[in-house]
């Protein structure tokens, strides 16, 4: 069973279904950075009134994902290289320690729910569907700083997990990322809080040096997709 399905989109509200659907624009590289949003449009395209677009907007600000452009409105955010290098440093400090509290504070039944996320990842993987491998490898994440159960923990990584995704999207070999996602279960699964800290700094620090070349080959896949 998915691990990913989240809220059925009936039951969402306006704001989140207009949020998701921009968000994951984003990340498919169909908004670019530096990409108008202009309230009235994104309302007419998604037929609901501007006031759900206006709070789909304040949400991904606080994601980090939307910048404001004074009276011009809101547009893509743009990550500049110490942008990019900061991110990396406040994600290696705050997801060493969710993995080090998740590995004395996962039950069973979070460690099976925990391996679904990669057993997801690859089905999507051999299906094709990118963008949904990619969904849930950020979905694991997420969910070992759930396992954390620190709520402080929380409410310092949720502003930064648009960004966090964002560099995500540009690992350009997904199986080695999954099979990496699989050696940080095994640690965290291991309870030893020590391995599962040395395991996700290693994680860390390995697509912290190969996200430049990453970077740019993702860029040029983009731009010959879209001359």
């Amino acid at each position: 069973m998915s691990r990913t399905g989240g809220t059925p989109e009936k039951d969402k509200p306006l704001r989140h279904t207009v949020r998701d659907a921009i968000r994951s624009r984003i990340f498919e590289g169909r908004y670019v950075p530096g990409t108008p949003l202009v309230e009235r449009d994104l309302a007419a395209e998604f037929h609901v009134s501007r006031l759900p677009v206006r709070e789909a907007l304040r949400m991904l600000r606080q994601e980090g994902l939307v910048s404001d452009r004074g009276a011009r409105g809101a547009e893509v955010s743009s990550l500049s290289e110490k942008d990019v290098e900061d991110l990396f440093a406040v994600r290696h400090s705050l997801e060493v320690l969710a993995c080090r509290l998740a590995s004395v504070r996962a039950t069973p039944e979070d460690l099976d729910r925990l391996k679904g996320y990669l057993d997801d990842a690859e089905r999507h993987l051999a299906k094709g569907s990118l963008l949904e491998a990619l969904r849930t490898n950020s979905g694991f994440h997420q969910e070992i700083t759930r396992i954390a159960d620190n709520d402080f923990l929380r409410t310092a990584l949720e502003p930064l997990q648009g960004r966090m995704n964002w560099l995500l999207r540009y690992a350009t070999d997904l199986p080695e990322l999954i099979e990496e996602h699989r050696e940080l279960w095994a640690a965290i699964a291991s309870g030893d809080p020590e391995q599962a800290a040395a395991q996700s700094a290693h994680h860390v620090e390995k697509y912290h040096d190969q996200f430049p070349d990453d970077y740019r080959r993702a860029l040029q896949e983009q731009q010959r997709q879209n001359p």
